[in-house]
């Protein structure tokens, strides 16, 4: 996996380090549980972008009670059912299926 530094991302989104670490503690975004906040998943920035249901798919999971740890690894568990892994779904735009089963999961 091709990981990021807050900079690196900021120069993707056209902002600064500091709104792209504020989107980390607001769980908009995930960096590599135990990076520090040092890594931030390449896959989780499409065109200029934050994914964009990556916010509320974070939500979902973390109110469903995962940790960040679990929530990170759901999201880049392969999955023969979708196939692919559910960071590559939201990449494919197939956000509703993935949303579906994290509401499942958290239950």
């Amino acid at each position: 996996m091709d990981t990021l530094t807050p900079a690196e991302v900021a120069q993707l989104l056209g902002t600064s380090p500091n709104r792209v670490r504020q989107l980390l503690r607001d769980r908009k975004l995930m960096a590599v549980p135990g990076s520090g906040n040092g890594k931030i998943p390449a896959d989780f920035v499409q065109d200029g972008v934050v994914l964009k249901h990556l916010p509320g798919l974070l939500t979902v999971l973390h109110d469903g009670g995962f940790s960040d740890e679990e929530a990170f690894d759901w999201l880049f568990r392969e999955d023969d059912s979708l196939p692919g892994t559910p960071v590559q779904a939201l990449r494919d735009n197939r956000h509703t299926e993935v949303t579906r089963r994290a509401q499942a999961l958290a239950l």
